[in-house]
């Protein structure tokens, strides 16, 4: 458990080799460049922002012809694939399609003018479905709706906002125009909302009869079309057909693209690697002739690092401690075991400057506090089983997701210890399908203790684990005083907490009331009493008198210890809250029998065993979901409220190394270092 010592790289070389070393170093992957220069006069710095952003621009082209090719010719991908991480290309097919470029770039402006081409149509299809659509309730109207009439009479057509029958037009007609005689109503169609209507009129009752419709609301359509209904939409649908197939010719041509979807996506990585090293080339100081580049480098390849540039580019490496202003990032260096738990830490804080890693000591407790919650030996084998499956059927899982199902098996061992060690195995599932179906109740007995039968002794010990979870992390702090030097910080935080502590829990032990909650009996000679008392005594004494010790007024030492010694009913707080180790505990165990009980409902038998297979499946792939999450969440809880709370600030800023950063594919490269 550590965090890598970070030192300062300071580079020089010529400038014709800047393009080579600013590679090796994106290859290397093991300096974060931060350039610190007391005095830069004489120097310049070039101007990569419009090369930069054209390689983004380049990327961004690739990456849009690869969603083009997803749309309309999706990747068909397992409820795994997000597991299989990115795929491993050799050095040597990556330069060929570097080398070719170029040409995909082309594909993918290519991808993005035939989508470009089929929205376009898509709009056009829209636009014609809605003139369709307008022209549907004028269907039956068999001449041109621009038609208006003979030499004698008139036509007017449009529309009525409301629906009326024939008998009310006229009724309605007669009152608003009764002088009007000669008159002809065609309802064409109806809607909820509208009447279409044809009138015929002679030519002298134009006026009146317009006027009287315009009372009722009449309207003329927007669009006066030469042709009959039915013809303009034989045209628009032959229009819209025309449409459908240059699509389909537009995806077709798509299709022909199909084959560089893996080259494209190269191609978008290269550009966005170019990217990010012409960034880098932005912050380089330099003169005609040289340049300098510096950053932080972990301690360990410092060296190799410095060699490599030496022997390859005749550079000029200079290694050198990070000074006491700086804040160097962190790198954490742990066992397999512990790396696995690096996401839960990382999640509250990286360590800050000063600080101890603490993630060994914390995935241990974090693995047997988890085991302990969820504590069903069959629950237990099954994620130890899936985890263990999926670490095996998928190499190459992103970092990150890999640390997070090593942390689930590990947890899923645990869960197997604690649920053999009371004796769950899917709840009491055993006892009852022997007794269900037959006829002799079986049972694996427990090899400590079974909690339902004896909640509280779980309690107690729940208590006693947390009461050894938080004594680690004041002792873990009362490590980095004496690592810092820290004797007076060590003795007044740590030593004297420990004291008064101790005292406490010896005095509490041999009392009628712990012995009636635990069913537990403690006897300790007069001596050990008297220990107690003393240890209790004298630490809340030199808590009260030292821990104030910054403030010289001696009224204010002792209020700041009085307050500090009040910090007594945070311990008690945090001490109860490992209770949600029994809780979640009970949780488990209870909601399965639960479910094995409701199984059993129907009995044995054909119709008793289909229903005790569904409730099963169903039942107990709940209760382990929803047992897992909740196992997860208080046992984080546990390590940043109660653990971390203890001695840990966090803070950090992660080491981020430059980088090839790609998104699609991993580049197989000789290992450097």
């Amino acid at each position: 458990m550590a965090v890598l010592k970070m030192q300062r790289i300071s580079i020089c070389a010529l400038k014709k080799h800047r393009k080579a070393v600013l590679e090796r170093l994106q290859s290397l992957g093991a300096v974060e460049v931060d350039i610190r220069l007391e005095d830069d006069s004489g120097l310049f710095r070039m101007d990569t922002s419009g090369s930069r952003s054209g390689f983004l621009k380049y990327a961004q082209t690739a990456e849009r012809g690869l969603e083009v090719l997803q749309k309309y010719l999706p990747e068909s991908q397992s409820m795994f694939s997000s597991l299989a991480g990115k795929p491993l290309i050799e050095q040597t097919q990556y330069e060929e399609i570097v080398e070719q470029r170029d040409k995909y770039i082309a594909v993918a402006r290519k991808l993005i003018d035939l989508d470009k081409g089929i929205a376009e149509h898509i709009a056009g299809i829209q636009k014609l479905d809605t003139q369709i659509e307008g022209l549907t309730p004028w269907l039956p109207l068999g001449i041109p709706m621009s038609y208006r009439g003979t030499q004698q009479t008139d036509i007017l057509i449009g529309t009525l906002p409301q629906v009326m029958t024939l008998e009310e037009l006229y009724t309605v007609f007669a009152q608003h125009a009764p002088e009007v005689e000669a008159i002809d109503f065609e309802i064409i169609s109806t809607d909820k909302d509208f009447t279409y209507l044809a009138v015929m009129c002679i030519k002298a009752d134009r006026m009146r009869v317009e006027t009287a419709l315009r009372s009722i609301g009449f309207a003329y359509p927007s669009q006066l079309p030469r042709k009959k209904p039915e013809a303009i939409r034989e045209k628009l649908e032959e229009e819209k057909q025309v449409l459908e197939m240059e699509i389909q010719e537009l995806k077709q041509k798509m299709t022909a693209c199909q084959d560089e979807r893996q080259n494209l996506k190269f191609t978008a990585d290269y550009f966005r690697m170019r990217a990010d090293k012409y960034e880098v080339l932005g912050k380089l100081p330099q003169t005609e002739n040289v340049f300098f580049i510096s950053g932080y480098v972990p301690q360990e390849k410092a060296q190799a690092v410095a060699d490599d540039l030496v022997q390859n580019f005749e550079a000029m490496a200079e290694l050198e401690e990070v000074s006491e202003k700086e804040e160097p990032p962190v790198l954490l260096k742990n066992n397999k075991f512990a790396q696995s738990a690096e996401g839960v830490l990382a999640s509250f804080g990286l360590p800050g400057k000063g600080e101890m890693d603490p993630t060994m000591v914390m995935s241990i407790f974090y693995v047997f506090l988890f085991g302990l919650m969820l504590s069903d030996a069959a629950y237990g084998l099954i994620v130890m089983i899936a985890c263990g499956a999926m670490l095996v059927k998928f190499p190459r899982m992103g970092e990150s997701l890999k640390k997070s199902v090593q942390l689930f098996f590990w947890c899923g061992v645990s869960t197997l210890f604690w649920g053999i060690m009371f004796g769950g195995y899917f709840g009491d599932l055993i006892t009852v399908v022997s007794g269900t179906f037959f006829g002799r109740e079986v049972t694996i007995p427990a090899l400590w203790f079974v909690p339902l039968n004896d909640p509280m002794k779980l309690l107690v010990y729940s208590m006693l684990f947390g009461l050894i979870h938080l004594f680690t992390g004041l002792g873990m702090k009362g490590y980095m005083c004496l690592r810092d030097r820290k004797y007076m910080d060590f003795f007044c935080d740590v030593v004297l907490w420990f004291c008064l502590l101790v005292g406490l829990v010896l005095m509490l032990l041999p009392t009628e009331m712990f012995a009636s909650i635990s069913k537990m009996t403690f006897h300790f000679p007069a001596a050990v009493i008297t220990l107690s008392k003393v240890l209790a005594l004298g630490g809340a004494l030199g808590i009260l008198l030292m821990s104030g010790r910054s403030s010289k007024n001696f009224g204010v030492r002792i209020a700041l210890g009085a307050y500090d010694l009040y910090n007594i009913t945070g311990w008690l707080s945090d001490i109860l809250s490992y209770s949600r180790l029994l809780a979640l505990g009970l949780a488990t165990g209870v909601m399965a029998s639960v479910f094995n009980q409701m199984g059993s409902m129907a009995g044995g038998g054909i119709l008793g065993a289909i229903l005790f297979i569904l409730v099963f499946i169903v039942g107990h792939t709940f209760n382990i979901g929803i047992n897992l999450l909740g196992a997860y969440v208080h046992t984080c809880r546990l390590q940043y409220v109660e653990f971390f709370g203890k001695f840990y600030e966090g803070g950090g800023r992660a080491f981020n190394p430059f980088k090839k950063n790609t998104k699609y594919v991993d580049i197989k490269e000789e290992k450097i270092l």
